[in-house]
C-alpha cells in the first residue's frame, strides 16, 4: 500500500506491530487484548486528523485517496472488536452508505461513516464536496471516542474473545473478500490482509497463557498463507473467490474451532445465529434455525415439523375448505407455484409472484414488502387475506379442537388441552422452517466433495462474487438480503423492476412503500430473496415479469431502472453496467443451477 508521504515512519510502524502483535507476550489475562484495541484506536484517530487536514489543505486527489486507504486500513485491524462488542458502532463506522430507517420511530438517520467516504474519495474527489466531506470525517472521532470508552472500562473474556474472532473470519468470507464495504474503491482483497493480521494479533497476546500454543502458530501460519495470495495483487474481477474460501478462509476456521475444542473455551450461553458447533461457514447444520424464532416456545422441534406439515397440505385452513397452503406453495417448485401471479379466491388475478418458502426462516421479514416480521405472523397473514385463503384463525382453532387426531397431536406438542391460535401458528412456521436442506451441490463441494462442481461452474461462482457483485446483496452462503455474520438485518433494495422482461415501464408497485408511503427510501424497495433453488422458481421478480434467468442477468447487466430512463431516484442498484458477456453470464447461470436441493 502506498502511504501518503507525510505520514511519519514511527506512525507507519506502530501500525504493522499492533497488526502483528506480541507472539512473546504472556498476560495474566486479556487486558493486553484491550491495551492493543486502544492503541489502534489511538491511530485510527490520529489518522482522521491525518485526512482533516489533508482535505482542510486540498491536497491533490491521490494523496487523499491513499489517506483514506490508511484509515481504512487502521480500522480493520480492530474491526473484530469493534464489530463484536460495539454493533451499533460499527454499523455507523463502515455501514452501507444508506439512511438507516427506524421504523417503529418514524425516523430516517443518515448514512455516515467510512463507507459514505469512501464515495466522496473515489472514483474521484470533488473539492465542491470538502466541507461534507469534513463533516463526516470529524463524525468518526466520535466513534473513536466511544470505541476508546468502551474497552478503557469493559473487560473481556476468552469465550467472548474467540467468538469475535470467529465473527471476524465470516465477515472477511461474506462481506470482505467479497466488496461489500469497499463498492467503490474496491479495495476489498487488500483491506482483508489488514482483517486477517488482527486477528493474528491478538492470538499471539494470549499464545502465552493457553495450553496448545502450537494451535495458535497453526492459525497464524494459515493467515499467512492466505495474506500471500492476497498480496499477490490479483485483480479482483480475476480473483479465485471459491478456492480462496474453501482453501484458506474455511482451514482459518475449523483451526480457530479446534483451538476452541482443544482448550476446552465454552461457548456462550446466547443464541447463536452460527452453531458453536459448526467448524466453519459452510458446515452441515451450520445455521441455528431457532435463531430466527420470536421466543422461545417457539422453538422448532420434530414433531412440530410433521404436524406443521400435515396441516400445510389441509383445506381446513381456508374459509371455504378449497384451499391449502400446499395449493400455491408446491415442493418440488421450492414452495412456489410457477406462475407469473396466483389467482385469488374470486377467481382474478394477484399481483405479486409467489415467494418461495424454502430457507424463509432466514430472513427478517416476510413477504416481498416484509410486512411481517416472522413466520409465525406471515401464516396468520395469508390464512386469513380475503383473497388468499379467507380463513378466520378462531374459527380454525375451534374446528381443530373438534378433531380428535389434531387435539392429540397438539397435546403431545404444547402440553396443552386446548388448541390454541399461536400454536397453529407455531407448527405451520416450524414445518416452513424446516424447508431449508442446505444439500445442494455447491453446499457439499464446501464440504469437501470437491469434484461436484465443474471448472464453468467454479468460473460463474467467482464471478458472480466479482465482476458481477451479486454477492453484495445476495450474501453467501444463504445467498439472500440477510446480513452476515450476525444475521440481525434483512436487506430490501430499489432496483426498478419493470413490468416484464422487456424493460418499457416501471412497475407500479410501490412494495415496502405500500405500507410507508412517507419514507422515501423505501418507495419500489422489495426485500432481497434467497436464489437458493432459482432454478425451480421461474417466473422471477416480484412480479413474476421476468421468466428466464438470462432476462434476469440482462436486468442486473444494464444496471436497473435508472438506465432504462425510469424515474427512481432511491435506487440503491448501482446504475453502471456490469459488461458481463454472453459466455460470462451462461457461466453465472451454471454456478446458480449448483444451488438446487
Amino acid at each position: 500500500m502506498k502511504y501518503w508521504m507525510v505520514v511519519s515512519l514511527l506512525a507507519v510502524v506502530m501500525l504493522a506491530i499492533m497488526c502483528k502483535g506480541n507472539q512473546d507476550s504472556n498476560p495474566k489475562d486479556l487486558l493486553k487484548v484491550r491495551q492493543t484495541v486502544l492503541a489502534i484506536n489511538k491511530e485510527f484517530d490520529q489518522r482522521i486528523n491525518d485526512q482533516i487536514s489533508r482535505v482542510e489543505q486540498d491536497l491533490d486527489e491521490k494523496i487523499l485517496q491513499s489517506g483514506f486507504d490508511s484509515l481504512r486500513s487502521t480500522y480493520k485491524c480492530m474491526e473484530w472488536a469493534v464489530a463484536y462488542f460495539m454493533p451499533t458502532t460499527a454499523r455507523f463506522l463502515n455501514g452501507p452508505n444508506l439512511d438507516e430507517i427506524e421504523l417503529e420511530e418514524n425516523a430516517v438517520i443518515e448514512a455516515e461513516g467510512l463507507q459514505t467516504l469512501e464515495e466522496y474519495f473515489y472514483p474521484n474527489y470533488d473539492s465542491a464536496e470538502k466541507q461534507q466531506t469534513l463533516i463526516f470525517l470529524k463524525r468518526l472521532k466520535t466513534k473513536s471516542l466511544a470505541i476508546d470508552t468502551y474497552f478503557e472500562v469493559n473487560s473481556l473474556s476468552l469465550p467472548q474473545l474467540i467468538e469475535a474472532l470467529r465473527n471476524q473470519v465470516f465477515r472477511i468470507t461474506t462481506l470482505g473478500i467479497t466488496g461489500f464495504d469497499t463498492p467503490v474503491s474496491g479495495r476489498g482483497l487488500v483491506e482483508s490482509i489488514d482483517a486477517l493480521n488482527g486477528i493474528a494479533a491478538v492470538l499471539g497476546q494470549i499464545q502465552g497463557q493457553v495450553s496448545h500454543p502450537k494451535e495458535i502458530d497453526n492459525v497464524q501460519n494459515l493467515i499467512k498463507i492466505a495474506n500471500e495470495k492476497l498480496g499477490k495483487g490479483t485483480p479482483k474481477d480475476q480473483f479465485d473467490y471459491l478456492n480462496f474460501m474453501d482453501q484458506h478462509l474455511n482451514k482459518i476456521a475449523d483451526a480457530l474451532f479446534k483451538f476452541r475444542k482443544l482448550e476446552d473455551i465454552p461457548s456462550l450461553n446466547v443464541s447463536h445465529p452460527i452453531s458453536p458447533e459448526a467448524s466453519n461457514l459452510f458446515s452441515k447444520n451450520a445455521f441455528n434455525p431457532d435463531f430466527f424464532v420470536p421466543s422461545e416456545r417457539q422453538m422448532i422441534s420434530t414433531g412440530k415439523v410433521t404436524l406443521g406439515a400435515k396441516l400445510f397440505r389441509d383445506n381446513m385452513l381456508s374459509g371455504n375448505g378449497s384451499r391449502s397452503c400446499i395449493s400455491c406453495h408446491h415442493p418440488e417448485k421450492a414452495f412456489t407455484d410457477g406462475l407469473k401471479a396466483p389467482t385469488t379466491m374470486s377467481g382474478s388475478k394477484m399481483d405479486r409472484n409467489t415467494p418461495s418458502l424454502s430457507y424463509s426462516n432466514y430472513q427478517h421479514g416476510q413477504f416481498w414488502d416484509m410486512r411481517s416480521e416472522d413466520l409465525e405472523g406471515q401464516s396468520m397473514d395469508v390464512i386469513t387475506n380475503k383473497d388468499e385463503m379467507h380463513g378466520n384463525m378462531d374459527q380454525i382453532a375451534r374446528r381443530l379442537n373438534q378433531h380428535k387426531t389434531y387435539v392429540g397431536e397438539f397435546q403431545k406438542i404444547f402440553k396443552s388441552d386446548t388448541i390454541a391460535v399461536w400454536q397453529l401458528q407455531n407448527v405451520l412456521a416450524s414445518y416452513v422452517r424446516s424447508l431449508a436442506k442446505f444439500d445442494s451441490r455447491f453446499d457439499r463441494y464446501m464440504r469437501g466433495e470437491s469434484q461436484l462442481l465443474s471448472p464453468q461452474e467454479k468460473e460463474g461462482f467467482n464471478l458472480f462474487v466479482g465482476k458481477a457483485k451479486c454477492a453484495t446483496c445476495h450474501f453467501v452462503p444463504l445467498f439472500n438480503g440477510t446480513v452476515p455474520p450476525e444475521y440481525a438485518k434483512t436487506e430490501s433494495e430499489v432496483l426498478g423492476i419493470a413490468t416484464d422482461h422487456r424493460n418499457r415501464m416501471l412497475d407500479p408497485d410501490r412494495g415496502r412503500g405500500r405500507y410507508h408511503a412517507t419514507v422515501a427510501q423505501l418507495q419500489y424497495a422489495f426485500k432481497t430473496p434467497t436464489i437458493r433453488n432459482i432454478t425451480k422458481t421461474a417466473p422471477y421478480m416480484h412480479n413474476g415479469g421476468y421468466t428466464t434467468l438470462e432476462q434476469v442477468m440482462d436486468f442486473y447487466n444494464k444496471g436497473g431502472g435508472q438506465q432504462f430512463g425510469f424515474k427512481l431516484d432511491n435506487q440503491t442498484l448501482p446504475t453502471d453496467s456490469l459488461k458481463l458477456t454472453e459466455k460470462e453470464t451462461a457461466k453465472i447461470i451454471a454456478f446458480l443451477k449448483t444451488l438446487d436441493d
